[in-house]
């Protein structure tokens, strides 16, 4: 399996409002990047579809290392808490709905192609690629304002 790195971050201005994502993916030094955004979504929405385009850009199945600042994509799914949520018809242990299910559906999916180990960095902190993705996330999102 190819040994991917893949680095996330999703913006939005006003929750909800204007969004975007960035995605950078690297393998054997070269790096790709990925950006794209709505006009009405969430920050959780952008978040999540950071990873998914990023996942979706893989040609193949591989071993990725996925680092994201979004403990909500992260903790959802290293927790378990994701496949819970589908195996309930997306009702949370509340009983309340689980919001973004569409995109869960995705992101499971890719995630039974993909073998991926979630890293979670601090957002705005200095992190070199989590600036980058952010910074594409903020230009895509101000596409839309």
């Amino acid at each position: 399996m190819k040994e991917i790195e893949i680095y996330t971050d999703g913006a939005c201005s006003g929750n909800p409002g204007p969004g975007g994502y960035g995605v950078i993916l690297k393998y054997k030094g070269i790096e790709k990047e990925l950006s794209g955004g709505e006009a009405e979504t969430t920050n959780n929405r952008m978040e999540m579809t950071a990873v998914i385009e990023g996942l979706s850009a893989l040609k193949e199945p591989c071993s990725v290392k996925l680092y994201s600042d979004s403990k909500y994509v992260i903790d959802a799914v290293t927790e378990g808490w994701a496949v819970k949520w589908q195996a309930n018809g997306w009702v949370k242990g509340d009983k309340k709905p689980a919001l973004n299910s569409d995109l869960w559906e995705k992101l499971l999916g890719l995630l039974k192609i993909h073998k991926v180990e979630f890293i979670w960095v601090k957002g705005h902190a200095g992190h070199p690629e989590n600036e980058r993705c952010d910074s594409m996330a903020v230009a895509e999102s101000k596409k839309f304002r």
